[in-house]
């Protein structure tokens, strides 16, 4: 009996740190949950976190993975080999997720059809806010629902936001760890949209 209750105890507690560590990460006094303007942005609010994969030699492939849309639709991230793809990890109650999601509709509205957007949304308890949340902030980009899969195989993500920039070969480009500005994501948007 002492084993079972030793295991439940364990269990407990690897959820509780688990859960901590993402809200750790997402945590960011300075940033309001209300939707952003383009004239609102503070820079305090941003972080330079970023794994850069510039040397075509070293690029990674990106994992493929199948995922259901907010429409019971299966996305597949090979499908769309030959765009420039964004993924991004977030959830609706993060702040910070809230904060960069303007600028990644502004993103998809400047690009078009040569970016896809891919949300990955890591709400497990809140999954039923994903739909209501994307009407809210006007998202015109494709949400997907998240698992430990793709976390896991895009390196345990422990914060979020996290996105990733995809070339055209399906090769992760860079990576970033919390809120990013929108020329951040641009610089390497043209300079990859522009080779094509």
């Amino acid at each position: 009996m002492n084993y079972r209750i030793s295991k439940n105890v364990m269990l407990e507690l690897f959820v509780f740190l688990f859960f901590s560590l993402i809200i750790i990460g997402c945590q960011n006094k300075n940033v309001s949950e209300e939707p952003a303007t383009n004239n609102s942005k503070a820079t305090s609010n941003y972080t330079n976190t970023a794994t850069n994969n510039t040397n075509n030699s070293s690029l990674e492939l990106a994992p493929d993975f199948v995922l259901t849309d907010t429409q019971g639709n299966k996305v597949k991230l090979s499908d769309y080999r030959g765009k420039v793809v964004i993924l991004d990890f977030w959830a609706t109650w993060c702040p910070p997720c809230r904060r960069g999601i303007p600028d990644l509709i502004d993103l998809k509205k400047t690009y078009k059809d040569r970016l896809a957007i891919i949300g990955i949304s890591l709400d497990t308890d809140s999954k039923n806010d994903v739909i209501p949340f994307m009407k809210q902030y006007g998202i015109n980009y494709k949400v997907v629902y998240g698992d430990n899969d793709v976390v896991q195989k895009y390196g345990n993500i422990q914060a979020i936001p996290t996105s990733f920039i995809i070339d055209q070969k399906g090769n992760i480009v860079t990576s970033f760890v919390g809120l990013q500005r929108i020329e951040t994501y641009k610089s390497y948007l043209n300079n990859l949209i522009n080779k094509s």
